[in-house]
């Protein structure tokens, strides 16, 4: 091993044990609660309303109110596509299959907990950011965590101490630019399936992210909006067939799973065996890491959205959470323990490729490697958005700084694909190193987003009320409550949608 290898390996330790404290038993706890504060504190909206919440999303994607879109802003489906985009990627195909790969088929059982907590968390996000977005010069809407803080908190009610939370929040988001899994994960899959060194791979795929981002978010909306929908049909449609060829392991596959979650799991195979904390730990990490629920990055994108009540904007966060979750992980995970693959010692992106190889042999990679250059891709080029958001706010003040710092942003963010991935294979810390990085970059925004969104609640239970009042004739509506901090929609356009809704 050379110095510099036996630096990167000493490094990718260090890098692994912080997160293994950082992700320990309290912060877990605390992340369940919070999300079932929310649940319980929605009266379970995203359960008991979630026809509604499918109707007024999936339900209505090519319809004009979904679609419409002012001067300044996106529509409602752009947003959703580069929010899904964002959070379908290597975490669905990857990180998934190495959450089963160390820390059993329980850890899919804390997965899926905080989704169906998320969906309603994710759509207080939204909505909140919608609530309290801003209009910049160029009347260019933006919005988010650290928006809300300076409105809600610091301007509203005097607490100078919240601007802490708000830039320990804003520099913490963008410090995970470093952790990208994306290249990782998919130099990881093509050198396993081809050969390709991985650092190869990782260049090519620096000049696709650089083609895309260049032109901004309108290039970034339409590539979404024409790549995002097909490629997570066609990906549950391979994994549903895997999931069929060994159809009579399907009940021993769910048993399997909600019985090891409580219980630590034995070694088998090629399986290590598994502590209950640890499949909690891989669990939520990956969960929250995949669908965003918690994270405070998706709104970055929706505050920009086109929507008549920041709630309608805020199903669009649920629905999100709810394919990116329910649907897509949960197919990935199906499909690797019903495959029997699950315990073979395989990890990462190589544990999803070898169940695939089940049922379609050697076509079987060729699959996984287009799925995952086109959902690495929608992922990197959707959280560049969330970004480019931040910094119009942080520097708000600035304009000549932010603009400098928005194209010096540029060029440097796809670079981190280089130095991420080298830093992985040089130490030879493999797909554990890779998401051990993802993870340390998380949880700084996570906890502070999540005390955030705890002192936010009581508005974000005030804008659901209303918004069951006015469009689901759920309760009375207040004629003194308005819907919009401040920017609200036209009343002519309200009747517009309304009139396509």
């Amino acid at each position: 091993m050379t110095a510099l290898a036996e630096k990167c390996d000493a490094i990718g330790n260090w890098l692994q044990g912080i997160a293994d404290v950082l992700w320990g038993m309290p912060f877990i706890v605390f992340v369940i609660c919070v999300g079932l504060y929310y649940v319980i504190g929605s009266g379970f909206f995203s359960f008991r309303y979630f026809g509604h919440t499918m109707k007024y999303t999936l339900g209505k994607m090519q319809n004009k109110e979904s679609n419409s879109k002012a001067s300044g802003r996106i529509s409602p489906f752009e947003a959703a596509c580069i929010t899904v985009g964002s959070s379908v990627g290597g975490t669905n195909i990857s990180g998934v299959a190495t959450a089963i790969a160390t820390g059993g088929p329980g850890a899919i059982f804390w997965m899926w907990l905080w989704a169906l907590c998320g969906m309603i968390f994710k759509c207080a996000e939204v909505s909140l950011a919608c609530y309290y977005r801003n209009k910049d010069e160029h009347g260019e809407y933006y919005g988010g965590t650290t928006v809300m803080v300076e409105k809600a908190l610091i301007k509203g009610k005097g607490w100078k101490w919240a601007a802490i939370l708000m830039y320990t929040f804003g520099w913490g988001f963008i410090f995970q630019f470093v952790g990208g899994s994306q290249a990782y994960t998919l130099s990881e899959t093509i050198q396993t399936a081809f050969g390709i060194p991985q650092m190869v791979i990782t260049l090519l795929y620096t000049v696709f992210v650089y083609y895309i981002i260049w032109r901004g978010k309108p290039r970034i909306a339409k590539f979404a909006t024409k790549s995002v929908p097909a490629m997570c049909v066609l990906y549950v449609a391979l994994c549903l067939g895997v999931i069929l060829a060994n159809i009579t392991q399907v009940p021993a596959a769910i048993v399997i799973i909600f019985k090891s979650a409580f219980t630590p799991t034995a070694a088998v195979g090629g399986f290590a065996g598994s502590t209950v904390s640890h499949m909690m730990r891989v669990g939520l990490s990956r969960s929250i890491n995949s669908n965003e629920a918690g994270q405070g990055s998706s709104p970055l994108c929706h505050s920009s959205a086109h929507t008549i009540h920041p709630v309608r904007q805020g199903l669009w966060g649920s629905c999100e959470v709810f394919v990116d979750t329910v649907i897509v992980c949960s197919a990935t995970a199906l499909a690797v323990v019903c495959s029997g693959m699950w315990s073979s010692g395989i990890k990462g992106a190589s544990l999803t490729m070898a169940s695939f190889e089940t049922l379609y042999g050697s076509v079987g990679p060729l699959f996984i490697c287009f799925l995952m250059f086109m959902f690495g891709l929608t992922t990197t080029c959707g959280v560049y958005t969330y970004y480019n958001s931040l910094f119009m706010h942080l520097l708000r003040n600035h304009p000549a700084a932010r603009d400098t710092c928005i194209k010096c942003f540029r060029i440097i963010f796809p670079l981190s694909n280089v130095f991420q991935v080298g830093l992985v294979v040089l130490s030879g810390g493999g797909a554990a190193l890779n998401w051990a990085i993802a993870d340390l970059c998380l949880i700084i925004p996570v906890f502070i987003n999540l005390i955030i969104m705890l002192i936010m609640s009581p508005k974000f239970f005030q804008l659901l009320r209303d918004y069951k009042a006015r469009y689901m004739g759920i309760g009375t509506v207040n004629p003194n409550f308005q819907p919009f901090y401040d920017n609200p929609p036209s009343e002519k356009e309200v009747e517009d949608l309304l009139s396509e809704g």
